[in-house]
């Protein structure tokens, strides 16, 4: 265990009390992921047995005993046939908190509202740079699922942030963050609804926007559409562009554990060739993400160079055929 990561982070990340403490598929102890959201510590339990029954008491005994400021700890069994198991079953503590902050904004979290706990801290330098460049902007967030890019927007003075989900509950938390910053309210807005008939329907109103965020799952299926990052993410990608106003930023998320890093580049620098497109910049994972380089022991099943992880953050620069002189 890292004892010092908690000091660290708080140190280079002030306002920040959400982060990683541990990522065994990379340092060492496959399928156990342990992380730290304000005073509560999420155990992400990823093995398909009970095989960290005896680490994991370990863990919490450590939580609790060596002033770490832990209060709750939460276990959460990714392969448990028992959803209400697989949303988190509580080892101490008599309440999770319903919120965090990073750089000094709020956010709401369900630490037991799905699977994961709410709030993906991989995005952590993404929202950082949303907060540093939407000053004015109108931006749509597309699979937002609780809406932090959108918030993180929002935070840096976004004249209008729209964010747009499949599931209620999930804008409902959005909307929960958007209200902790007391921002106002007439400048956010959800819409519930499949990304196809959505985006499809902006498209045939001609809407547009300074920002596009592009964050869909892995793979899905719905009546309207498909999403697989690892096969068709130009095709994603070609359905929301027309959406961004010329000169205005296209941020694109792919998650895809088996998706290299240089054929991720490959598609993007195909679509650079017209002249419309180009990458302008890549976002970083932070460390206590992705393990400490002294800390890592196994790298990713497929090299996500030029990405520092499988999580590749690429933001593009649309320019408008309608538009460009």
């Amino acid at each position: 265990m890292r004892h010092s990561v908690s000091q660290s982070i708080q140190q280079n990340l002030p306002g920040t009390n959400a982060y990683r403490l541990f990522n065994g598929f990379y340092e060492g102890v496959p399928d156990l992921v342990l992380d730290r959201y304000g005073p509560a510590l999420v155990i992400l339990d990823h093995s398909e047995t009970s095989a960290f029954d005896a680490l994991i008491n370990l863990i919490k005994q450590w939580a609790l005993t060596n002033d770490t400021g832990i209060e709750a700890i939460l276990h959460k069994q990714r392969h448990h046939p028992d959803f209400s198991i697989r949303q988190g079953t509580r080892l101490a503590g008599r309440e999770l908190p319903n919120q965090i902050s990073e750089h000094n904004i709020r956010y709401a979290v369900d630490l037991r509202l799905h699977q994961d706990a709410s709030f993906y801290l991989d995005t952590r330098h993404l929202r950082q740079w949303l907060q540093e460049n939407m000053t004015g902007k109108r931006v749509l967030n597309t699979f937002a699922y609780t809406g932090s890019l959108g918030i993180a927007a929002g935070s840096g003075g976004a004249s209008l942030v729209v964010q747009t989900d499949l599931n209620k509950k999930y804008l409902k938390m959005a909307q929960q963050s958007w209200s902790l910053n007391e921002f106002q309210r007439e400048k956010h807005c959800t819409i519930t609804g499949d990304f196809f008939r959505v985006i499809g329907r902006m498209r045939n109103e001609g809407q547009l926007f300074d920002c596009v965020i592009l964050d869909p799952p892995f793979f899905s299926t719905t009546v309207a559409g498909k999403v697989d990052l690892q096969d068709e993410t130009t095709r994603l990608i070609n359905k929301v562009r027309p959406l961004v106003a010329h000169e205005g930023w296209l941020v694109v998320i792919n998650n895809a554990l088996f998706l290299s890093g240089f054929d991720f580049m490959a598609e993007l620098d195909a679509l650079c060739q017209s002249n419309y497109i180009s990458l302008e910049r890549t976002i970083t994972i932070p460390t206590d993400v992705t393990g400490y380089p002294e800390t890592i022991i196994t790298p990713p099943p497929v090299d996500p160079t030029p990405f520092n992880h499988p999580t590749k953050i690429a933001i593009l620069k649309v320019l408008r055929k309608d538009r460009r002189k």
